[in-house]
């Protein structure tokens, strides 16, 4: 599987998200999540549903999946720490 096949498939899962995938192997994949929809989870509950994004592909093909996750709000503020 390609990285952009895996943005692509969180994409369609998170209407209106912001994703960024990285993985040259094929198999390990670390990806940045920027979502409306994790917004009031837990971080345990946005990892959920980036998963359920990829379905039975975790099993399969993608065998690891690093992921940091914001909100839109939480990613703004990220962004301006990193910027100072």
């Amino acid at each position: 599987m390609r990285a952009e096949e895996v943005k692509r498939l969180i994409e369609i899962g998170l209407p209106g998200s912001i994703v960024q995938v990285n993985g040259d192997d094929g198999v390990h994949f670390e990806a940045v999540i920027i979502a409306d929809a994790f917004d009031g989870k837990g971080m345990l509950a946005q990892h959920r549903l980036v998963y359920a994004t990829l379905g039975d592909r975790m099993h399969a093909e993608i065998h690891a999946l690093s992921m940091r996750t914001y909100t839109p709000a939480e990613w703004e503020k990220v962004r301006e720490t990193t910027v100072q």
